[in-house]
């Protein structure tokens, strides 16, 4: 019974979520927005795997703004069914699409954030100035109650230094932060602040183990810009899709089922007992959390597929090494993994194929375990190319590529592929996408070399004969056969 009563509420939940975002139909788009200020519409189409993933968080930020004021609509059109008139009015050739429209008109296309906490900040960016301006102490109050961490200023005068920093600060990056300011004297004398600029943490962010407030000391723009980096997030922040560039490493991240909307106990439950373990490692380890299933490319990264009840711990160090907590998750635990990765005593985690058996072909096969091997001590001046095995120019490039390695294979040069996709790139090698090719001097490699030339054969031994160490025996410098004495 008592699961029943759970799933229950969960439906419930999901209901609500859903009642939040407009369905909208050829007969009723234009009336229904014509009613509203500001309304984010998704033009969709049911079989659309992008619109099937969009659709869940599109719900959640239709939530997270429900009380806004000003007011944010967000509303949907099934491009296949009641709203394809609407559609081809709009000119969608693409699924899902996102346009504003402010009334009845349309306004711009929308070209934020794809998931919930990033649409609501992009959106509540589009209405009203950069920051709230507060007059009364129960709008300032409901203002401050929101699910978001804001920056507030309290001013005697908005004509004060302290206020046009502030509120040019605040127009720069209204798509990023939520600001808001008062000059009320009662919200003044309530508060007890005067001309003061503070970051208010998010009251489902609130814990024992930091300030909720903190005060800005500085007077320029560049001092505000770091106060903020350095304070933002907190000792444990949430880290999503679309702030993961705020975090730095070295960095201790907690994956699980992190859900602020649904579940702001049981996602704080485990927050609050990786802030035990992040207060002692303040200023020296940076610590986050983030969801499960938004990060699942990174867990794959760590030859995770599946994250049960409790958090998997993963970290990577100043070096981008990467690094993961093999035993259950526990506050002792997590700690000796911090303590551990602090004094360089972790093994790092590398991902890699297994050690070819027989390395014999003209064409060496380097794995993530025996890189420095077959690269990097094999004593030769060294080709290697990072391939991808769905890559159409891969393929069409392999048996070049064989070839040139046998011609070569009376030489003192290495000829090397290496599956991107399921090892590990050293961090040397910037592999952004496939084919890539490095050159490699057998005296420098420390810094590879990018290959940018033909792809055909005569191209690479022209490179070859041209850049190896020592003049190739069956090729002259210009890359021409030498010529064999009978």
């Amino acid at each position: 019974m008592y699961k029943i009563v759970l799933f229950c509420l969960a439906l419930a939940l999901v209901c609500r979520a859903e009642d939040q975002v407009l369905e909208l139909t050829d007969d009723n788009f234009s009336t229904t927005l014509s009613e509203r200020d500001t309304t984010l519409v998704m033009f969709y189409a049911p079989w659309c795997g992008h619109c099937k993933r969009l659709k869940p968080e599109y719900s959640k930020a239709a939530e997270l703004v429900r009380d806004d004021d000003p007011k944010i609509s967000l509303a949907k059109v099934d491009c296949t069914e009641a709203g394809k008139e609407t559609c081809n009015k709009y000119s969608v050739t693409g699924y899902p699409t996102l346009k504003i429209f402010k009334g009845s008109e349309l306004s711009q296309d929308y070209n934020g954030p794809r998931e919930a906490n990033g649409i609501v900040k992009y959106m509540r960016a589009q209405v009203g100035p950069a920051s709230k301006h507060l007059t009364e102490i129960d709008e300032y109050e409901k203002f401050l109650s929101a699910k978001e961490t804001t920056l507030f200023g309290y001013f005697v005068s908005s004509d004060s230094k302290l206020a046009k920093l502030f509120l040019k600060f605040a127009d720069k990056n209204r798509e990023k932060y939520r600001f808001g300011h008062t000059t009320s004297a009662d919200v003044l004398d309530k508060v007890g602040y005067f001309d003061v600029i503070v970051l208010i943490r998010a009251p489902h962010l609130t814990n024992k183990f930091e300030e909720s407030v903190i005060k800005f000391e500085g007077e320029t723009e560049p001092d505000l810009s770091s106060f903020i980096k350095d304070n933002y997030h907190g000792l444990v922040g949430h880290r999503t899709q679309e702030n993961l560039r705020d975090f730095q490493n070295p960095l201790i991240t907690a994956y699980f089922t992190v859900d602020y909307v649904k579940n702001t106990k049981g996602t704080n439950y485990w927050r609050n007992r990786i802030l035990k373990v992040a207060y002692q490692y303040v200023d020296k380890l940076n610590f986050a959390i983030s969801a499960k299933d938004d990060f699942q490319h990174e867990l794959n990264e760590y030859g995770y597929d599946f994250v049960g009840d409790k958090p998997v711990i993963l970290a990577r160090d100043e070096k981008n090494l990467k690094y993961a907590m093999k035993e259950e998750f526990s506050v002792e635990n997590l700690s000796n993994f911090a303590y551990k990765l602090l004094k360089g005593e972790l093994e790092p985690y590398v991902k890699s194929e297994p050690i070819p058996e027989n390395n014999d072909a003209h064409v060496k096969v380097a794995v993530a375990k025996n890189f420095d091997e077959v690269v990097l001590n094999n004593g030769k001046d060294t080709l290697i190319e990072f391939y991808a095995p769905w890559c159409g120019h891969c393929k069409k490039l392999a048996p070049i590529y064989d070839e040139l390695a046998e011609k070569l294979q009376n030489e003192e040069i290495a000829i090397v592929k290496m599956d991107a996709t399921a090892n590990d790139v050293p961090p040397d090698f910037n592999v952004r996408g496939f084919p890539t090719i490095f050159w490699l001097p057998k005296d420098d490699k420390e810094k590879p070399v990018s290959y940018s030339e033909g792809r055909e054969l005569d191209d690479f031994i022209k490179f070859i004969a041209k850049h190896a160490t020592n003049e190739l025996e069956s090729y002259d410098r210009s890359g021409k056969p030498k010529k064999t004495e009978l």
